[in-house]
């Protein structure tokens, strides 16, 4: 449909009402549910969030049960949804490829995308995935009119070749051959912790030094999502695309293909929960389940499409509480995303902040989040109930489309 205002070939901005309440809340939950993850990689250097056994906090009592539902219930579930979701947004903007006006608005708004995601990595926090998502959509926008089963067979053998091959190689990592649990030495381990302190430490100093820590961790990580995470994005990507395109994201699937879903997600995350408790309790260095915990673990697309299933059957068949409280966090979720990294690094290393770096604990971790989570499922239905969009939102779509749009909802 286009603005006949405008030039003939400029794509009208998608209407409100035209918005499908089952992506916004999705959207919403994934947000969310990504910063519970996030929340050790803001209060603790990229080291001790990554690898546990090097943080300042022993995993034990309240501790343990923290880490533990983090990594049984969010790590890894809700960033697979979140990209699965953003391919869908690159149907949605560009249409399909023959849409020359559409391809070049996706075109900039990866671009701009890209821009934000530099500012935000660099500048306040390492663990930006903007950039990682503009690097990504560049192939993905190419697919983006590939039938739904192309789409949905690439995606899904893609994504389960590389579950599968991590999956091999944590399994080797732990029964193996002797020379790889050597790579683990407790000398090494040693200097990590050393390596850990000193980063706390510089963190905590104030600028320049929180920022050149940042910069660290931004260069290292950045690396491995552009030419690393990339390939696994991408049939993530492809895969949400294509069950977009074959109604699954609406609702219009039988009944029995969400429970099934479910059933196997649910499966998989109660096994999982029992072998990530083992390795909890067994302690660090410790292989309590032979390297099974972390074979379950590499196959989050299940216990991520078995929410996803959940979250679907209750919107589509008119639980309006589940939309009523999570659509409009996912309508800002750009907003969202990035007021997280401004509340968290405010509060962790930012020199206006009080500089918690390496003080909460995994507990104190979950209180910051469950307060972050109760502002945004506060304060975005009431932006909403005001402007059209979230801040954030209209200026990307603003720079996007490259012309001034309402942001006000008119009284």
């Amino acid at each position: 449909m286009i603005d006949q205002t405008k030039p003939v070939d400029t794509p009208r901005p998608v209407a409100v009402g035209a918005r499908i309440q089952t992506l916004d809340v999705l959207r919403g939950v994934a947000v969310l549910g990504i910063l519970a993850v996030n929340a050790a990689a803001f209060a603790l250097p990229m080291a001790a969030a990554m690898a546990p056994e090097q943080s300042p906090f022993p995993l034990v009592g309240a501790a343990a049960v923290a880490h533990w539902t983090v990594e049984v219930f969010f790590h890894q579930k809700f960033v697979t949804l979140f990209s699965m979701l953003f391919g869908v947004s690159i149907f949605l903007v560009g249409d399909e490829r023959g849409n020359e006006a559409r391809g070049r608005l996706l075109r900039r708004r990866l671009f701009w995308l890209a821009l934000f995601g530099l500012i935000h990595g660099a500048a306040f926090w390492y663990g930006d995935i903007l950039l990682l998502y503009a690097w990504s959509g560049l192939f993905v926008m190419l697919m983006r009119s590939m039938s739904p089963r192309s789409l949905i067979l690439f995606g899904a053998a893609a994504t389960l070749g590389l579950a599968t091959l991590q999956a091999g190689t944590m399994w080797l990592t732990a029964n193996g051959p002797a020379a790889l649990a050597d790579a683990l030495s407790d000398e090494s381990m040693a200097l990590a912790e050393g390596a850990v302190s000193a980063s706390i430490a510089a963190y905590r100093s104030g600028w320049p030094a929180g920022l050149i820590e940042n910069l660290k961790a931004w260069g290292f990580l950045q690396g491995m999502s552009l030419f690393g995470y990339v390939f696994s994005t991408v049939p993530l990507m492809m895969l949400g695309l294509g069950l977009f395109k074959v109604g699954f994201f609406h609702g219009r699937l039988p009944t029995r293909i969400y429970l099934a879903l479910m059933v196997v997600g649910g499966a998989l995350l109660a096994l999982l929960g029992v072998l990530e408790w083992r390795e909890i309790m067994a302690g660090p260095g410790v292989e309590a389940t032979s390297g099974w915990s972390e074979v379950v673990a590499s196959y989050p697309i299940f216990i991520t499409l078995a929410y996803a299933s959940g979250l679907i059957l209750l919107t589509s068949r008119g639980v309006g509480w589940v939309r009523r409280i999570f659509a409009p966090v996912g309508q800002m979720a750009f907003t969202n995303y990035l007021t997280q990294t401004l509340i968290m690094t405010s509060l962790f290393y930012m020199p206006w902040g009080p500089r918690l770096m390496g003080q909460v604990d995994y507990p104190g971790q979950w209180a910051i989040v469950v307060a972050v989570w109760a502002l945004q499922l506060i304060w975005s239905p009431l932006w909403l109930s005001r402007f059209r969009m979230g801040p954030l939102e209209w200026l990307w779509r603003r720079l996007s489309y490259g012309h001034d749009l309402p942001l006000r909802r008119q009284t």
